[in-house]
């Protein structure tokens, strides 16, 4: 008998203003007991204040780049083998790439304390286009917990 329930797809959800399902994604993970017109308000203020300043024709193009920027191509998972615990590097599949990459850049964001939540948004969407900030350390940490125990890849399956 499966230990795990069925994984369903769920329908992909586009904001308002650019009909984007980034955007989407970023404003259902923004958002906190069913206010999305507050996180649509907080999302697209922080996509304003990271292109301030900047000369491209897209505004999503610095969302897209950070996004990139912190996806994830190998992460760890526990696998039971004989009593013992390892820790097994696997490929990340595109999708789980992208929501883990919006998750890391919004909880960096939400721990950015003291700083309106649009403004610690669109610093941390301008640190990780650059290669940089918290979302992009998390991404590197793991990697190299990957890379660390890949001697155990042979437990895949």
């Amino acid at each position: 008998m499966a230990r795990r329930k069925r994984v369903y797809e769920k329908p992909e959800t586009r904001d308002a203003r650019y009909d984007s399902a980034l955007v989407g994604a970023i404003v259902a993970k923004i958002m906190l007991k069913g206010k999305k017109s507050l996180a649509e308000r907080i999302v697209y203020a922080a996509i304003d204040r990271a292109n301030e300043g900047s000369e491209s024709v897209d505004p999503l193009e610095l969302l897209n780049r950070a996004i990139e920027n912190a996806k994830p191509r190998v992460e760890v998972k526990s696998r039971r083998v004989g009593g013992a615990t390892y820790q097994v590097p696997l490929e990340v599949s595109p999708e789980r790439q992208r929501s883990l990459a919006i998750r890391w850049i919004v909880d960096s964001a939400r721990k950015r304390r003291g700083t309106p939540m649009h403004v610690a948004l669109s610093n941390e969407i301008k640190d990780a286009a650059a290669n940089q900030g918290a979302a992009v350390r998390k991404r590197d940490d793991v990697h190299k917990m990957a890379q660390a125990n890949r001697a155990f890849a042979h437990f895949r399956w």
